[in-house]
């Protein structure tokens, strides 16, 4: 398996993740979801339907 590093590079040179000093930031959400597993659907639509909040305050 790949260990988070080898990931957030992979991510990185994708061009869907920019980091620093361990902060990630998500910079093409359309292009993450579209590399990431089914179940990311799954974990935002419980996020949304739990936290409603969240989701409002994390709009830019």
């Amino acid at each position: 398996g790949e260990g988070v590093t080898e990931a957030a590079g992979h991510l990185h040179k994708q061009g869907v993740i920019d980091y620093s000093r361990g902060h990630i930031t998500v910079t093409c959400r359309a292009k993450l979801e579209k590399l990431c597993c089914e179940c990311y659907a799954v974990v935002k639509k419980e996020t949304d339907r739990l936290l409603p909040s969240y989701r409002a305050a994390s709009k830019p």
